[in-house]
């Protein structure tokens, strides 16, 4: 296992190590109760976790049950020495949410969406973070006319406001993804997500989270993205992966599809100084479908170790050299230069 660059945390969450299950077929790996989970951490050189609220306990409990199950995940925290990244509302699966959340047409399902991120909050506040992700996953619609396509946005920003004056501490983190599970999505970018941020009662601490694949999804590099977020001091956390172009998203182990692609990703993160302020290198990685129960943490540890393995590249670049070449406008030598490093020449 190839040791860290200590500037850089890994972190993971419960469901990167799943079932198989997809819409398409049943399970193939028995489930591992979250404890179990916990334990593949350390050995995988992760240092902390991603969490779900419903992850910490079921989103119907009651508080003094919500108060147990956080005092028993902290203990098992502690004794596998892990911290909390953040936590997130899972409010995509919930009956209120079926036609959105925080942009539901719906005045109750908008105030069960602000309540649940509220709790979220109170858990992650309890387990030592005060990062809430919140993907923004069926604010959009099925077909475009079932939605005010003005009133959806003063829905969000009601709603993000609602949570920053719940707790003066707590950073919002937006994580955009374009399609899946709404093929018409609102804010489908970070660039979306990012021209909302300066409408809320307090903008220093609204962020976000790029993740890779849904950038590509977006027909984006994510570099880019990460770079512009970088360029606003937002990007606050990152999913890395990869995927095969324009399809659902796959979320295979990072720099699995395009090696070039990731070279460039870790080579911005890098000398944007993502990590410096604490920030994570989180994978969200899934298993294939075909994994033995042997083998079903392997992508966890390839993504982490194929990260580090570039990183050792990225910092071998000749930066003159690279500055010299556009300037003279030579990209074919640049070109050649980036690929015999990848190759190792």
């Amino acid at each position: 296992m190839p040791a860290a660059d200590t500037r850089y945390r890994f972190t993971f969450g419960p469901w990167n190590l799943s079932t198989g299950a997809d819409p398409f077929g049943p399970p193939v790996r028995p489930d591992l109760s979250l404890a179990q989970k916990l334990r593949f951490y350390k050995q995988l050189g992760y240092d902390g976790v991603q969490l779900h609220d419903d992850d910490v306990i079921d989103a119907a409990a009651d508080r003094p049950t919500m108060e147990k199950a956080v005092r028993d995940l902290k203990k098992i925290l502690s004794d596998e020495g892990l911290f909390v990244e953040f936590v997130a509302p899972r409010l995509w699966e919930a009956p209120q949410t079926m036609d959105g959340a925080f942009t539901s047409n719906r005045v109750q399902d908008r105030q069960y969406a602000i309540d649940r991120s509220k709790r979220s909050m109170d858990i992650g506040r309890a387990l030592g973070t005060n990062l809430q992700v919140l993907w923004l996953a069926r604010e959009g619609t099925y077909i475009r006319e079932a939605k005010d396509p003005m009133a959806v946005h003063d829905r969000l920003l009601e709603a993000l406001d609602a949570m920053l004056e719940y707790d003066p501490q707590v950073k919002l983190l937006g994580e955009m993804k374009p399609n899946e599970p709404m093929d018409l999505a609102y804010w489908p970018t970070p660039g979306h997500f990012l021209a909302m941020i300066n409408k809320t009662k307090a903008p220093e601490r609204v962020g976000v989270l790029i993740e890779s694949a849904h950038a590509i999804l977006a027909g984006l590099d994510p570099s880019d993205e990460m770079a512009y977020a970088l360029w606003h001091r937002k990007l606050w956390s990152v999913h890395l992966n990869d995927q095969n172009g324009l399809k659902f998203d796959q979320d295979k182990s990072f720099a699995s599809v395009d090696l070039r692609r990731a070279f460039n990703t870790v080579w911005v993160l890098d000398r944007g100084g993502y990590g410096s302020n604490g920030e994570c290198i989180g994978m969200d990685v899934k298993p294939m479908r075909t994994t033995t129960v042997e083998d079903q943490a392997k992508h966890l540890a390839n993504s982490r170790e194929l990260f580090l393995r570039i990183l050792a590249v990225v910092r071998k670049v000749d930066n003159e050299m690279v500055e010299e070449l556009r300037l003279r406008r030579n990209y074919e030598d640049l070109e050649m230069y980036i690929l015999s490093l990848l190759l190792g020449r």
